[in-house]
């Protein structure tokens, strides 16, 4: 294990509520736009040995989350549903055993629309997924194949359709300004997944990660920045038209349908990552510390079983950071956070940073509320813009 030291910040004066991200690294096929660590599944994916390190990983953090209640779990990947339903069954109950889950806990896991992983949606939701988020992208088949993926529309709407006769909420996750697609072609796809009745969206711009194929050789037809922006416009006000709260940035729910797992990464909670390439958060009354697992799956299975802590990087955040990461967060949210919130999850006074307030007030970005750090509708529109004030 790795620690490293940097200045702190002041004392906070309360912790925040804790989360646990999973992080499943395998997919069927790596898709060219796509930044995450995952990797194709060439062989048998060792779900159990994986989960035996999962657990392990899991009581290696437990001193430093001891007695904390964990509100929500999010299994993401890669492609989760590509394990069985019994090995997720298996890692819930472990990780109940393990830590103060509470009685009403969110807990969501990342699907593809695949009929294989389909069928075992049923035994998901038994094992104890109250949520489920599937990557649909487009309904497009064209689009779909321009993306890389392997369902086309037929499969998406039908597990769709199946997913909400199991779950009470079901996210459907759509991507927009795509190579060769138009306003009106990306307003087919928005109004498609509204009909479905699903009540949360989530809408992403496409964009060119480096180090993904797209990144190196972006494809061709990709709509410019004008035409991007239209193709925006268009599918925001589907969504607002169809009742759907735009909540944070890409995300847009019916009330009462806000993904609670990230709104509390928004709102600068914690949360601990456990899994191949996962990433965490964790607060102290003294400091607040980022962790990172070794990234490819082979090395942090060996890790696991030889020497856990090897495979975790822990780095304490300098207190010079804090404010800049607490409105990197916060200000994606349409109502911000409460304005306390920052001395209490950072231990930086607001008054240190009074002067970056004022500019960002000064210029349109941020609302002038006091009691809330809340971006404006120029703000909105602008983010980079308001986040630049803060560095």
């Amino acid at each position: 294990m790795q620690t490293i030291h940097f200045s702190q910040p002041g004392h906070l004066t309360a912790l925040p509520p804790l989360s646990l991200y999973i992080h499943i690294p395998w997919c069927v096929r790596k898709c060219p736009y796509c930044d995450f660590n995952s990797h194709q599944a060439k062989t048998d994916l060792a779900e159990q040995a994986y989960i035996d390190a999962l657990l392990t990983d899991l009581q290696t953090e437990l001193p430093n989350i001891w007695g904390r209640p964990v509100e929500t779990i999010f299994i993401g990947g890669g492609t989760p549903s590509l394990f069985q339903a019994a090995s997720i069954d298996r890692l819930l109950g472990g990780i109940r055993s393990l830590v103060r889950l509470q009685p009403q806990a969110e807990i969501t896991m990342e699907a593809n629309p695949g009929t294989f992983e389909k069928e075992k949606f049923q035994g998901f939701k038994e094992a104890g997924i109250t949520r489920l988020s599937i990557g649909v992208q487009s309904f497009n088949d064209n689009a779909l194949k321009s993306l890389g993926r392997i369902h086309d529309h037929r499969e998406a709407l039908s597990a769709i359709e199946y997913a909400l006769n199991i779950f009470d909420r079901v996210n459907v996750d759509i991507m927009y300004a795509l190579p060769g697609q138009t306003v009106q072609t990306a307003l087919n796809d928005i109004q498609t997944a509204i009909a479905t009745g699903a009540n949360h969206i989530s809408a992403y711009h496409l964009t060119m990660e480096p180090n993904t194929p797209f990144g190196h050789t972006p494809p061709k037809g990709l709509p410019q920045d004008e035409a991007a922006q239209d193709i925006e416009d268009a599918v925001h006000n589907a969504l607002y038209a169809a009742g759907f709260e735009h909540y944070e940035t890409s995300a847009f729910a019916r009330a009462g349908h806000q993904c609670r797992h990230n709104l509390n990464y928004w709102q600068f909670g914690d949360y601990l990552g456990i899994g191949a390439g996962a990433h965490g958060k964790i607060s102290y009354p003294t400091h607040i510390e980022r962790t990172t697992r070794k990234r490819h799956p082979n090395d942090y299975l060996n890790a696991m079983q030889n020497n856990p802590a090897s495979a975790i990087e822990r780095k304490a955040v300098a207190a010079s950071d804090l404010p800049f990461e607490f409105m990197m967060n916060a200000l994606r949210l349409t109502d911000g956070v409460p304005a306390e919130w920052l001395p209490e999850r950072t231990g930086i006074p607001a008054a240190r940073i009074a002067a970056d307030i004022q500019t960002a007030q000064q210029r349109g970005l941020l609302d002038t509320d006091p009691h809330y750090f809340r971006p404006s509708e120029l703000g909105r529109r602008f983010l980079n813009d308001l986040l630049q004030c803060f560095l």
